[in-house]
């Protein structure tokens, strides 16, 4: 008797249940990033992507049980079958490997200056010179540099190094030091030319290191920040606010929606995505800015028709599409993930823990807002980081709340002293003194935090047990927290209508 009762409700509740098109979606998604991680180990034969095509088009109306199996074992075979292409194209390192090259390429952005002070900066496109003059076909990913030579290297210009080329680990696929540079064409468009003079007016209106750290501030720009600023931020757990990332994204796009909010949609959405090209271009278009940008860009577009992403849908269908275009990012690219866990942590278990524990105005408040959302981004990355580079802050918080919840109004007035310092110099200095004030500020107290001794701890490794179990547990918590709420209506029409963008500290995740 219990047999057939427990076949009867499989039946109903597995076999005779009919899957929400987000749910198959969201199952794709994430099927493909499986294929991606699994290209390296398994090949994936084009047959069966033609069959389970072929069936998801026969039995897909149903959204049964059966085409929830076809869309995991298509998006498989589409990651698989784009990882075997990328890993192909990754043999073409090989016969460099450990061998001394000549090697011409773009710039991916402005040298700076590192070890021993060679001009540091990422290459792209690069293509290795035979010595028969021939050149290879361009290697895919980007190559590190680091050399002496040149006087200064900007982005996007065309660049010949010559050096050993040694295998490299994460983001990057060979790394060149102490080599040889040689600037052979400056590619300057009107962005770029626009981007350094506004530079060159943020530094005549405001002194260094608060120059610097503005341009960072801005659009991520951190060649020129001294070195113990850096490592300041980087002890409190700040840099995030330096890097070139959806934090800077957020609130341009807020304060647009802000402006605009009465006017029409159209506009207001036209203005937004021109605000997000733009910020593209200035800034580099880097791997961190475009993840950010398809999260913001799809969360207007839900916007603008009047709909709503269910927030694990956005964060998956944003990896699948970064991951798909460069494969890299879901092999080796430890950012890559340390981004999107963030994002989990802010898009989904902020709100839940919000709407569970916090009532009245402390709900609404904007310092409990960035503090409640820096510790669920918090919870979600320090596993992998401890796991990876064995560092932690124990004042993340802390600074969070003292000193990132300045940025927004700090952009603003930076932006200002900038724009003052390119056309009215004479008197920039009168304009840029609240930029001054309040950059200081935020520079001091990050020193002060800092010089407390041991909030910052090294070599304090997780092993991979403990990092999975870790995540286990943060999981089985978002389980029990969302089956507590679920029952609520009203928390859950909140939820769903809730948009990553207007939340105050979203583009935490970004970083």
């Amino acid at each position: 008797m219990w047999l057939s009762n427990f076949v009867k409700r499989f039946n109903q509740s597995v076999l005779g249940h009919k899957f929400r098109r987000t749910t198959l979606t969201a199952v794709f998604c994430a099927a493909v990033l499986a294929g991606l991680g699994l290209s390296r180990f398994v090949d994936f034969p084009l047959w069966v992507l033609i069959v389970s095509a072929t069936l998801i088009v026969v039995v897909g109306r149903w959204r049964s049980l059966a085409t929830l199996l076809l869309v995991v074992l298509l998006g498989m075979c589409i990651g698989g079958l784009r990882g075997s292409v990328y890993m192909d194209k990754l043999t073409a390192y090989e016969p460099y490997a450990n061998q001394k090259v000549v090697v011409v390429g773009t710039a991916v952005d402005d040298a700076g200056y590192g070890k021993q002070t060679q001009l540091a900066f990422d290459l792209k496109d690069a293509r290795v010179i035979n010595p028969d003059g021939t050149a290879s076909a361009p290697l895919v990913g980007k190559i590190g540099v680091s050399g002496f030579g040149a006087n200064v290297i900007y982005r996007g210009d065309t660049v010949q190094v010559e050096g050993k080329l040694r295998p490299a680990f994460g983001a990057k696929q060979g790394y060149l030091s102490y080599a040889t540079l040689t600037q052979l064409k400056t590619h300057m468009t009107s962005i770029d030319m626009f981007r350094r003079k506004f530079e060159a007016g943020m530094q005549s209106a405001i002194p260094e290191p608060e120059a610097s750290f503005a341009m960072g501030l801005l659009i991520g720009q951190k060649a020129s920040l001294p070195a113990n600023i850096y490592s300041d931020l980087q002890m409190v757990g700040l840099i995030h606010i330096i890097a070139v990332s959806g934090y800077n994204l957020t609130i341009i796009l807020r304060a647009s929606l802000k402006l605009l909010g009465k006017r029409s949609k159209y506009q207001t959405f036209i203005v937004a995505i021109s605000l997000i090209a733009v910020f593209l271009l200035i800034t580099g278009a880097s791997a961190s800015i475009v993840r950010a940008a398809i999260v913001s860009g799809l969360s207007l577009a839900a916007w603008y028709y009047g709909r709503s992403f269910r927030p694990i849908v956005l964060i998956l269908l944003a990896a699948a599409i970064t991951a798909y275009a460069n494969p890299l990012y879901i092999w080796s690219d430890i950012g890559w993930y340390l981004s999107f866990l963030a994002f989990y942590g802010v898009m989904i278990l902020s709100p839940q823990f919000r709407e569970r524990f916090l009532r009245g105005r402390i709900k609404d408040s904007v310092l409990v807002g960035i503090a409640l959302e820096s510790f669920c981004a918090e919870i979600m990355t320090l596993p992998l980081i401890l796991y990876i580079f064995g560092q932690m802050s124990f004042v993340n918080l802390l600074a969070n709340v003292v000193v990132a919840a300045f940025v927004p109004i700090t952009m603003l007035l930076s932006l200002v002293a900038g724009l003052a310092g390119m056309f009215i110099a004479p008197i920039a200095g009168w304009l840029s003194w609240p930029a001054t004030l309040v950059l200081t500020y935020m520079l001091d107290a990050a020193h002060i935090l800092a010089s407390i001794p041991h909030i910052f701890r090294e070599n304090v490794f997780l092993t991979t047990k403990w990092m999975v179990g870790m995540y286990a547990l943060v999981i089985l918590v978002n389980i029990l927290l969302y089956n507590r709420l679920k029952h609520d209506k009203v928390t859950m029409k909140t939820l769903k209508k809730e948009n990553a963008l207007l939340r105050p500290n979203a583009g935490l995740a970004g970083s």
